[in-house]
C-alpha cells in the first residue's frame, strides 16, 4: 500500500501505511488525524509517519505542538505507538488496557480508550463503539477481531481497525458486478465469547451499530482501503453493515448450537 494522506471531507485525513506480515506481505496499516471543534487535532491510532507524511501533517496542522492526543483504539496494535509519542510527546497518550500493559514505559493517561468516559470526554467530535458477545483481547494472541470503532461525527466517517474489512474485489469478480465488499473480519468465530448468549449480544451489537450510525458516509479500514463517499457506487455503509452481519449467520447459529 502507498504512504499517502487521503482527505475525508473537511477535517478528517486518513493515512496510509505499510505493514509487512511476517515481514514479507504488505497487509497495510493506517490512522487517521481529525480537526476537532476546538482547532486542535488528534491521532485515532498511531503509525510511524514517513518523512513526507509527517511534513504533511506538520502543514495540515501547524506544527507537533498543535497535536492534543492521540488515541490507540486497536489492542492488538502496539508496533508503532513508541514512535508516535516519539513524534508528538506532548500529545496526551490514550490506550487500551493492553497497550499500558505491553508499553509500561509510556506516559498513559488514567482513561482507557475502551472506557465510556473517555468516549463522553471526546463526544463533542466522535462517537464510540466496542464490540458485544466477543472477547475485546483474545487469548489466542492471533486473534485481532475487536477493536474501538470511531465515527467522526462532523464528516460522519468510521475509523475502524480489523472489527470490518473493505476491499475492493479482483478485476474478473468487478466484471461480475461485485466490485467490493465489506465484511466482519474472518476470526469471529474464534473472537465469539465461550459463553450463552454471545452470539446474540454480537449480532445485537451489529444491528445497532448500521441503526445508530445509519447516516455513515465513509469508512477507513487498517489493512484494506478506504470506502468513500464519493466512490461508493453500491450500498450505504448502514446496508453493508446489515449484509456484511448475514453473511456471518453460519458463524453465529453454530456458535449458538454449542453455547447457546
Amino acid at each position: 500500500m502507498s504512504h499517502e494522506i487521503i482527505p475525508i471531507g473537511d477535517n478528517f485525513w486518513n493515512v496510509r501505511g505499510r505493514f509487512r506480515l511476517g515481514g514479507v506481505v504488505d497487509i497495510g496499516t493506517h490512522c487517521s488525524l481529525i480537526r476537532r471543534q476546538n482547532g486542535k487535532f488528534l491521532f485515532l491510532d498511531a503509525y510511524t509517519l514517513t518523512d513526507s507524511q509527517a511534513e504533511h501533517v506538520d502543514a495540515l496542522t501547524g506544527g507537533r505542538n498543535r497535536i492534543e492526543a492521540v488515541l490507540n483504539l486497536h489492542p492488538f496494535h502496539t508496533v508503532h505507538v513508541t514512535a508516535m509519542h516519539q513524534r508528538y510527546p506532548k500529545a496526551k497518550l490514550y490506550g487500551t488496557q493492553r497497550h499500558v500493559e505491553k508499553l509500561p514505559e509510556l506516559p498513559w493517561q488514567t482513561l482507557r480508550t475502551e472506557d465510556a468516559r473517555l468516549h463522553k470526554k471526546f463526544a463533542s467530535d466522535l462517537e464510540f463503539s466496542v464490540p458485544k458477545g466477543v472477547d475485546f483481547v483474545s487469548a489466542n494472541e492471533n486473534v485481532h477481531f475487536s477493536s474501538v470503532l470511531a465515527l467522526h461525527t462532523a464528516t460522519q466517517t468510521i475509523h475502524v481497525d480489523d472489527t470490518l474489512i473493505y476491499a475492493r474485489l479482483p478485476l474478473p469478480i468487478r466484471l461480475l458486478g461485485a466490485p467490493d465488499l465489506l465484511s466482519f473480519h474472518p476470526t469471529l468465530g474464534t473472537a465469539l465469547s465461550t459463553q450463552a448468549g454471545a452470539a446474540q449480544a454480537f449480532s445485537s451489537w451489529a444491528k445497532a451499530l448500521a441503526k445508530d450510525w445509519k447516516h455513515a458516509r465513509n469508512l477507513c479500514a487498517a489493512h484494506t482501503s478506504v470506502l468513500a463517499a464519493a466512490d461508493n457506487r453500491g450500498d450505504s455503509i448502514a446496508q453493508r453493515i446489515k449484509k456484511a452481519l448475514s453473511n456471518v449467520s453460519g458463524t453465529l447459529h453454530a456458535h449458538k448450537r454449542k453455547y447457546g
